[in-house]
Parts: C-alpha cells; sequence; structure tokens
C-alpha cells in the first residue's frame, strides 16, 4: 500500500513538473514576440541588421554578375522581380553611430515586381493607421517606420517593397 501511494505521488508530481515546463515555455515564447517589437519586417528570412552576406546567398543562391560593390550590394533574380540587397558599410556605421558589430549585416533588402497582382487592398495596408500614405500621380507610397517597410504602387499595382531597419532598432543599434 505503501509503494502504492508513492507511485501516485510520483505521478502527480510529474504531471505537476509537465504543467510547469509548459508554462515555462510559453512564458518564454510570450517574452520572444514581445521581444520583436521595433525590429524590422524580415523579407523570405532575410532581416536587415541581423542578416549577413552567408544567409542571403544561402536563401537567394548566387548572386547576379560580378558586382564591383559586391561587398555593400548583392543583385538576384527571383521569380517574377529582382532583389537587391545592400549591407552596412563602416563609413555608416561611423555616420549613424551604430555599434561596429553591424558592419557586413544587411541594410536594407529592395524588392522590384514585374507584374505583381498585389494591391494596398490585398495586402491589407489600405486603411492599416500604422503605414503612412502619400500619393504622385499614378504612385502610391505607403511607409511603416515602424517597422521599416515602405510599398510603392503605381497605377494600384505594387511595383516595389522596401525592408530597412525599423527607426527602435536603429536606435538601439546606436553606441551610447
Amino acid at each position: 500500500m505503501r509503494s502504492m501511494t508513492r507511485m501516485k505521488g510520483h505521478r502527480m508530481g510529474a504531471t505537476k513538473m509537465k504543467s510547469s515546463s509548459s508554462m515555462i515555455a510559453l512564458l518564454i515564447a510570450l517574452l520572444v514576440l514581445a521581444g520583436r517589437d521595433g525590429l524590422a519586417a524580415p523579407w523570405q528570412g532575410i532581416e536587415p541588421l541581423r542578416s549577413r552576406r552567408a544567409d542571403v546567398e544561402r536563401i537567394l543562391g548566387k548572386p547576379l554578375g560580378a558586382a564591383s560593390d559586391a561587398a555593400t550590394e548583392l543583385r538576384f533574380r527571383i521569380v517574377g522581380g529582382r532583389v537587391t540587397v545592400t549591407f552596412v558599410t563602416p563609413k555608416f556605421i561611423e555616420t549613424k553611430r551604430l555599434d561596429p558589430s553591424l558592419v557586413g549585416t544587411v541594410l536594407q533588402v529592395v524588392v522590384d515586381y514585374d507584374n505583381a497582382a498585389d494591391t494596398p487592398q490585398s495586402l491589407g495596408i489600405q486603411n492599416d493607421t500604422n503605414f503612412a500614405r502619400e500619393e504622385r500621380g499614378p504612385v502610391a507610397i505607403y511607409r511603416n517606420q515602424k517597422e521599416g517597410i515602405v510599398y510603392s504602387f503605381l497605377n494600384g499595382r505594387l511595383r516595389r517593397a522596401y525592408y530597412s531597419p525599423s527607426a527602435e532598432q536603429l536606435s538601439r543599434a546606436q553606441r551610447r
């Protein structure tokens, strides 16, 4: 009888441990998600001020041509358009007074679309208050400084998207 009680207690303890570890995992997940506020929006897994050239080439493959600015800029052909990735340089670090460890990370991803069907409505940004809207004739530009995203539309169709560090991310990266 005594060993039965011990067995039951052991099972109850294991259940409590599982419950506790589930709560800890949930708490960690929430902290990670909360910590993402103010980070740049990634494009295809490439994130400004985090991803490096090796990450970009792993995701997009071999860049086009032998660019003379290969250290600062890479160009790629993708289905439906082109991508230009620029990297943080020592001069940019100096000018913006950023942490020197950021040299060589992605500064900006620019995606040029040949014939995208996306519209402000299909992207859900037309009435999104996080996006400031500016119109110049047939061009409409939607900017979200919080996430570092700018969309440019020509005649209502997505023409270009820019993925840059968010204002908060740049601020945090500055040397104190």
